[in-house]
């Protein structure tokens, strides 16, 4: 699948149609109030990098460095750039290419060039950085940003914010700790028409919301059998692993492939069904499950993919509410004409969340009664950067985090909650398919071999502590 970088600039046309510098710095005002947003692709007319520095303040600037940058931490660095009130100071990759390539493009779009720190704990020693954004490959997301925290700094984490639940509750306790913000990529949260149709969920536009149903599709390739090769000279392959216990490197791990492979990545589950899975727990008002059950397995072809290709997962919530996501990572065929979205079941009608940011509400008889328009352009099987200008809003909301001390839209106590009810469903079909809940806490009961997949092995010295 092709990276794709462009997205709607219709904001900047209507702004720049006026060419008075007034409408120009409403828009800047507009762009920190997350109501329009920066095009990824370039400057308003007659404003340089440097002119933005001068409206919004060099002093109002977040001071982010980067963990990650070979694709979708490159589409997060740029877009991280464009923000006028952030300078992204530093950029750490074990893959040197990524690196400068990122560096290059963070200094095409901000007029500043950040520094390379191959080792992104250099970076967390600059008492100049507020912020690590963290989008590392997902065995790294907790230790990540623990270590962060532990340094006093912001953290943008994203999903899934661990790799097993273990690390989701050490991630809660070191932000109870030590006070600081974290986000977690669930953009979602603040797209504006699918926070406006969760909220018609909560409000009772349907009815009591009883169930839910989320679901992604792709067509995915085979990853092959790979062979164990020399280790390029452009990758630090210890780092890479960093808390992962050590393998032989192979010529179809990096960089994507890791998803499906258990010691470094958590499968479709988490890679996308958390956006899915967030937004039905957020509708459904839903913490803990009391069950939980999951099918599926590596259908499609034979090679290294370790994590389900196609798998369901059911959720129950007590006796009035429960949930099902569905993934199919290699059959693109659509679920309710979408390769991604939520449907919401309520006693007077159902509400859908559709791929973009926009929304269907539909009565009992399947009459479409309202129907809220996306005004972004979204590609929501681009694995890279699939809604640039609607992600922007979800930064400044963690800008307004750091800056306002306002509680971010996806809080890591509700980010953990939602990567949990993910993991727990990974659990169960590695262990026999069912598991009983602790509704209190989300642990497992009763079950001696699901629950030693609650924690995970680690590279000598490279466990994290809070």
């Amino acid at each position: 699948m092709e990276d794709k970088n462009d997205i709607n600039s219709s904001a900047l046309s209507a702004s720049s149609n006026s060419g008075s510098v007034d409408t120009r710095r409403e828009f800047i005002k507009k762009t920190l109030a997350g109501t329009a947003l920066l095009s990824f692709g370039g400057i308003l007319p007659g404003f340089s990098p440097k002119s933005y520095a001068k409206i919004v303040g060099a002093n109002e600037k977040v001071r982010v460095a980067m963990m990650g940058v070979n694709s979708r931490g490159f589409a997060l660095a740029s877009n991280y750039a464009l923000q006028p009130n952030c300078e992204v100071v530093s950029v750490s990759d074990t893959d040197s290419r990524a690196a400068a390539k990122c560096i290059a493009k963070v200094e095409e779009l901000s007029g500043s060039k950040p520094k390379s720190q191959p080792d992104f704990r250099k970076a967390l020693e600059d008492k100049n950085v507020d912020a690590l954004v963290v989008a590392a490959p997902d065995h790294w997301h907790a230790p990540a940003a623990i270590l962060a925290s532990k340094a006093g700094k912001h953290v943008y984490l994203e999903k899934p914010c661990s790799h097993n639940p273990n690390e989701g509750e050490l991630l809660v306790a070191a932000a109870k700790k030590y006070k600081n913000v974290i986000q977690m990529g669930n953009q979602r949260r603040s797209w504006p028409n699918v926070a406006a149709g969760v909220k018609e969920v909560i409000d009772g536009s349907i009815g009591r919301p009883y169930f839910a149903k989320g679901w992604y599709t792709n067509n995915r390739a085979s990853i092959g059998i790979g062979k164990e090769v020399a280790v390029p000279s452009w990758l630090d392959y210890e780092l890479w692993q960093g808390p992962a216990p050590r393998t032989a490197y192979k010529d179809n791990l990096v960089h994507y492939n890791w998803h499906w492979l258990w010691n470094w990545g958590t499968g479709e589950a988490l890679n996308n069904g958390t956006h899915m899975v967030d937004l039905m727990r957020w509708g459904l008002g839903v913490e803990y499950p009391t069950h939980v059950t999951s099918s599926g397995g590596r259908y499609r072809y034979k090679d290294d993919w370790q994590t389900p290709d196609t798998q369901v997962i059911s959720w129950d919530f007590g006796n009035d509410k429960g949930m099902t996501w569905e993934g199919r990572s290699c059959n693109g065929r659509t679920i309710e004409g979408a390769s991604v979205g939520v449907v919401f079941y309520g006693e007077t009608g159902s509400i859908q969340i559709e791929p973009g940011n926009s929304y269907k509400v539909y009565d009992l008889e399947n009459k479409l009664v309202k129907d809220v328009k996306n005004d972004y352009k979204i590609d929501a099987r681009n694995k890279m950067d699939p809604s640039q200008a609607l992600d922007a809003i979800h930064i400044q909301n963690f800008f307004d985090g750091i800056k306002k001390g306002v509680t971010v839209n996806a809080e890591i106590v509700g980010g953990h909650q939602s990567t949990l009810l993910c993991q727990l469903g990974n659990i169960a079909v590695r262990s026999g398919g069912s598991l009983e809940i602790d509704p209190k806490n989300g642990h497992i009961k009763n079950n001696k071999e699901a629950e030693k997949l609650w924690k995970r092995e680690y590279a000598k010295g490279w466990e994290p502590t809070v």
